[in-house]
């Protein structure tokens, strides 16, 4: 006979996925967009019903120790069951199990397959990060104009990263032939789409063109949305551009950030 508590937690359970299966596809979506905290125990029941966004939700949740456990193991189990169901976005992140050793021995190889998995079935982070795996030849053998063809692809779904990264092959000539006016575009595009990197890429192309007042608008914008360690080495590339306007707002965010 189980015991009470086990009992108790199996008629939960029950209730939750009976609850589950008189749900419309928009309280589905509803439920599984809430507060961790709140939800784990709804995502859980739903998972292991069967559903495959609950299941690529708990993986995230276990991974990022929201609302449960952080379980990296797990994680990684949920994800390839979701990815085993077709996924797409489920197939990016085994990748990134593999890639990062989250929940499993590191294996680019294997991650570069998922990745290729994810990128095939059109999710636009897996067509990034296989881009990056191929550019870089991490996993797989190198080719910097497939890599080029996979940031393409990303940056037209929208992928702001995959546009400074293509915006990047394109001004370096790397995989393509260089063309600066493609290079402009993909790097405005994505500072529009508010990625720090490319702001920064941006106004650096503004600043060479002496168009200083939009270029410090854009430099203003990269270095506020920055991670912490990026900073620095922006702050430098400042400082040494040679502009007196640049290298105050160099000196500006500096001592800033030594106030932080």
């Amino acid at each position: 006979m189980p015991a009470p508590h086990a009992a108790a937690e199996a008629e939960a359970h029950y209730l939750r996925m009976w609850r589950l299966r008189q749900m419309s596809s928009a309280e589905l979506r509803i439920l599984l967009a809430g507060d961790p905290s709140e939800i784990a125990p709804w995502v859980e029941s739903a998972a292991r019903y069967g559903l495959v966004e609950a299941q690529v939700r708990l993986g995230q949740m276990r991974l990022d120790g929201l609302g449960v456990a952080r379980d990296e193991a797990a994680a990684l189990e949920w994800f390839t069951r979701a990815a085993g169901a077709g996924s797409p976005e489920a197939m990016n992140m085994v990748g990134r199990c593999y890639e990062n050793g989250w929940g499993v021995s590191k294996d680019l190889a294997a991650a570069a397959d998922w990745y290729r998995r994810s990128a095939e079935a059109g999710y636009d982070w897996g067509e990034y990060n296989y881009a990056n795996m191929l550019f870089d030849g991490r996993g797989v053998e190198g080719d910097q104009a497939q890599a080029v063809t996979w940031y393409r692809r990303a940056s037209e779904r929208g992928h702001a990263r995959a546009m400074n990264l293509l915006a990047r092959c394109y001004e370096e000539g790397w995989g393509v032939a260089r063309d600066p006016e493609s290079a402009w575009d993909w790097y405005r595009r994505s500072a529009d789409g508010g990625y720090f990197r490319a702001q920064f890429n941006f106004a650096t192309l503004l600043a060479g063109q002496g168009r200083m007042d939009a270029a410090l608008g854009w430099f203003d914008q990269a270095c506020r949305g920055a991670t912490p360690e990026s900073l620095p080495g922006m702050i430098e590339a400042l400082a040494g551009h040679g502009d007196a306007r640049l290298a105050a707002f160099a000196s500006e965010i500096g001592h800033a950030l030594e106030a932080a």
